[in-house]
């Protein structure tokens, strides 16, 4: 079994490149129990309209009459990402006062959201991290989602809005002096995710954004 460095672990990253996997096989190993942030992603937007919380809902209408850039889809993608940022903090503070292991993960995780979680792990005397997994590569999530979603045909742009994001998510995690660990080789995934998920040594936890070098994890 992995050693468990945590009690709390939130893995982000664009869809399509095997967060859910990595995270149930996390969870396997640990004996964890996992939260899909997608869930209440979904559950926020069921209970509010767009005129109540305009954040969480620029995606309700699928066809705009004119056809949105590849950049204002991403930029749709960060603004919501912020708008759930305390839903992020809900659910951590919740899985705080549980005594299980939990596996939080998602599209909409932030790095900023991530480092607040840290935090307030730390304020309340339990372990909370942080990773974050990156594919830069848009045909290769663009595979993933013809495999994952055979009958949707190809996904080509939303593929390329995902490596986009995936781009924005690491180097916002790098500011934050979160891991980023590339999700390719697959079958080492694993190890370097424990590897990223060991306490510091002689670090301190997140800090506010500022220029650093990256903390990716090849």
């Amino acid at each position: 079994m992995t050693t468990l460095w945590w009690d709390i672990v939130l893995i982000g990253g664009a869809s399509g490149i095997g967060k859910s996997r990595a995270a149930a096989r996390l969870a396997r190993e640990t004996g964890a129990f996992v939260v899909e942030f997608d869930d209440v992603v979904s559950a926020v937007q069921e209970i509010t309209t767009a005129a109540q919380h305009p954040g969480l809902h620029h995606f309700d209408s699928p066809d705009p009459a004119e056809p949105r850039t590849a950049e204002q889809e991403l930029e749709l993608q960060i603004a919501t990402a912020g708008a759930l940022e305390p839903a992020v903090l809900g659910v951590v503070r919740n899985r705080l006062t549980v005594d299980v292991p939990a596996v939080v993960e998602g599209d909409y995780l932030t790095p900023a959201a991530a480092a607040r979680a840290v935090e307030a792990g730390r304020a309340a005397g339990r372990r909370v991290r942080a990773v974050f997994l990156h594919e830069p590569d848009a045909a290769r999530i663009t595979a993933n989602y013809a495999a994952r979603e055979p009958g949707c045909g190809p996904q080509v742009r939303r593929a390329e809005v995902g490596a986009r994001y995936s781009h924005w998510l690491a180097e916002q995690a790098d500011r934050y002096g979160l891991p980023v660990v590339d999700c390719r080789p697959w079958d080492t995934l694993a190890v370097r995710l424990d590897e990223a998920l060991r306490p510091p040594s002689g670090r301190p936890g997140p800090q506010p954004p500022a220029p650093r070098t990256s903390g990716r994890v090849s």
